[in-house]
């Protein structure tokens, strides 16, 4: 199961996919519950996208991330 980072309902992505539900961002894939939610990402997906932190970014004793 995926996450709809929108709304943040779980999401089967055979469903999604089957249905159109998927978008990618920065060659990252993302499935959602519905075309509202699809859209609401594709207009702003960097609000709704992780940022990808580079593993050298992370405390090694506690394991949280630096944003920057």
């Amino acid at each position: 199961m995926a996450k709809d980072v929108v709304c943040g309902m779980d999401v089967d992505e055979r469903q999604a996919s089957s249905e159109d539900l998927i978008s990618s961002y920065l060659g990252q894939t993302y499935y959602f519950c519905s075309k509202q939610c699809k859209k609401q990402f594709d207009q702003e997906p960097q609000r709704y996208a992780a940022p990808a932190v580079p593993p050298d970014q992370t405390d090694r004793q506690t394991g949280e991330q630096y944003l920057g």
